[in-house]
C-alpha cells in the first residue's frame, strides 16, 4: 500500500509527522517543485519523500490536504482515480452552500475525483493539536472518518490506527458526516473537539 499527501502547508506538515512517528513512508507533493520543499520535508524524517504532483498522486491512498477551491486542480493529475482512496481532509468554510449545490463540500470533491473512493477524515482538528503524538494520558486522540463507502473507511480506519489515532466512524457523508463539513461560515459542531478515546 502506497500513501501521498497533496498539500504541505501546516496541515500536510502535521500529517507528515504522524506518518514519520509511525515509520511509515508517505509521498508529499504540492503544485510546486518538490527541491522547494524538499529540506522541510528532510526535517521532518526520512519516511518524507517529496514529489512531483503527477508521481504522488500514483499512491494507492491519497490524502487531500489542499484549500478546498484547489481540490479540482489536483483532480486533473489524473484522468481516472478509479482503485483510489481518497482522504478528504479539505474544509469549506466561507464556501456558501448553493455553491456546492446544497451538498455536503464532500459530496463535491468525491464528483471531481472520477472513479474513486472518498473519506472524510483528519479534518476536524486544527493543524497544532493534529502535529501533535496522538498519545494522550494513556489514551489516542480520536480522528472522525465519514464516508459513503463502508470499505474505504474501514481501510482509512486502520490506517488511521496505525498512524496511533482513535477512528470513530460517522456514518454517511450526508448523515454523520455532516458534524465534520463547514456550511458557509458555519462549523460542523464536531470540528476542533479535541477528543482522546481510553480503551
Amino acid at each position: 500500500m502506497s500513501y501521498a499527501i497533496i498539500g504541505f502547508g501546516k496541515i500536510g506538515q502535521a500529517l507528515a509527522k504522524a506518518f514519520a512517528r509511525s515509520g511509515i513512508e508517505v509521498s508529499v507533493a504540492t503544485t510546486r517543485d518538490p527541491e522547494s520543499f524538499a529540506s522541510a520535508a528532510a526535517a521532518i524524517g526520512p519516511e518524507i519523500i517529496p514529489k512531483k504532483l503527477a508521481d504522488a498522486v500514483r499512491a494507492d491512498i491519497v490524502f487531500l490536504a489542499v484549500r478546498y477551491e484547489s481540490h479540482r486542480d489536483v483532480a486533473k493529475a489524473l484522468p481516472t482515480w478509479k482503485g483510489k482512496t481518497i482522504v478528504d481532509v479539505t474544509n469549506a468554510y466561507g464556501v456558501s452552500p448553493e455553491e456546492l449545490g446544497g451538498q455536503p463540500s464532500s459530496k463535491v470533491v468525491a464528483q471531481a475525483f472520477t472513479g474513486a473512493r472518498l473519506v472524510r477524515g483528519f479534518n476536524h482538528l486544527g493543524a497544532a493539536v493534529l502535529d501533535q503524538d496522538p498519545a494522550v494520558h494513556g489514551g489516542r486522540r480520536v480522528v472522525f472518518l465519514a464516508s459513503d463507502d463502508d470499505t474505504a473507511a474501514a481501510e482509512i480506519g486502520a490506517l488511521a490506527e496505525n498512524l496511533g489515532f482513535s477512528p470513530i466512524k460517522l456514518g454517511a457523508l450526508s448523515e454523520g458526516g455532516l458534524l465534520v463539513q463547514a456550511r458557509g461560515n458555519s462549523w460542523g459542531q464536531l470540528i476542533f473537539k479535541d477528543l482522546i478515546k481510553f480503551d
